[in-house]
């Protein structure tokens, strides 16, 4: 078994706030010293809200999948429904509300499937992965006005080849269904 790894904390020696767009993205300078005494006068840091992935599996085994526009990219992928989580919540309450509100499926059985740092250099959040087995359309989504989803159900094997193929390019919803595709 491997040993548990120190934790070998930088010291923040001054923090400076560059940008406030409330609870979205703040992003703030730092002057940090490093247990060596290493000194680096401009670490940058961006504080967004934690985000959610969901694996959503119909009761006939199948996904739900969903593609949209990503305009940073300018391209159109398949991805898990995914969300921010918003302040109040937790991430399980944010999981459930993604998965209703921009495909429409609820119910099923849900735990906890994993949990990452979308860059550990400089973001402070996570990404929660929920796995919902045995969910059902309860009714059509309701998608926000900047949201233009389009909700697949896919079959396991459309899926893997979709990975495989390289469709899904969103690192953070590619690494849980490697995961889940790994563990069967």
């Amino acid at each position: 078994m491997l040993k548990k790894l120190e934790n070998r904390k930088w010291r923040v020696l001054k923090s400076t706030p560059l940008l406030n767009l409330g609870p979205w993205l703040n992003v703030r300078q730092e002057v940090v010293e490093l247990p060596n005494g290493t000194q680096i006068p401009a670490w940058f840091v961006m504080d967004f809200p934690n985000w959610i992935n969901v694996i959503a599996i119909t009761k006939d085994g199948d996904f739900v999948m969903i593609d949209q526009y990503r305009h940073a990219l300018g391209e159109t992928h398949y991805e898990l429904v995914a969300g921010v989580v918003d302040e109040g919540e937790t991430p399980l309450q944010a999981a459930m509300r993604e998965l209703s509100e921009e495909t429409g499926y609820e119910g099923g059985e849900w735990e906890a499937f994993m949990e990452l740092s979308p860059n550990p250099t400089n973001h402070t959040n996570k990404s929660f992965t929920f796995l919902a087995t045995g969910v059902e359309k309860v009714r059509e989504p309701h998608q926000e006005p900047s949201e233009d989803i389009h909700v697949h159900v896919l079959t396991r094997d459309e899926v893997k080849e979709l990975l495989t193929s390289g469709e899904i390019i969103q690192a953070l919803h590619a690494a849980p269904l490697w995961k889940y595709f790994a563990s069967l």
